[in-house]
């Protein structure tokens, strides 16, 4: 994994080595039930996403999920999607020095697990509640 230099934010390749490296270490039972999931690494969400989320701050959001949830896919459907998570870098950085108390990779680790749980059909309720119980 690419380390970056102390004087320059971690880059968007950083941010993704680490989240290939947090899916890495995920069980392969978990890593075969989430199948093809893409991973991409921006900024920021765009315009359009944080219009259609009601949101007016970038920073406001860390990961999303896009796609079809597995609870509701079908053989039916005419054309299967890519299921997608975003991670949005800026934001991430942003929530890991206001937090002060969590090293980088373990927030992008739990960034990218939550819009995993929802590629699963879970809700931010029920992920808050499963990431209760585990600590």
């Amino acid at each position: 994994m690419a380390h970056p230099t102390p004087l320059l934010a971690p880059s968007l390749d950083d941010i993704d080595a680490m989240a290939r490296a947090a899916w890495a270490a995920l069980p392969e039972t978990f890593r075969a039930l989430a199948g093809d999931v893409v991973f991409r690494i921006e900024d920021f969400a765009d315009d359009e996403v944080l219009a259609d989320l009601g949101l007016e701050d970038p920073f406001e959001l860390t990961g999303l999920y896009a796609g079809v949830e597995l609870t509701r896919r079908s053989i039916s459907d005419p054309q299967p999607t890519i299921p997608f998570v975003f991670l949005y870098r800026r934001a991430i950085l942003d929530e890991w020095v206001e937090r002060g108390d969590t090293p980088l990779d373990e927030l992008v680790a739990h960034v990218l697990v939550h819009e995993i749980g929802h590629h699963f059909g879970l809700s931010d309720e029920d992920i808050d509640a499963i990431l209760e119980a585990a600590d």
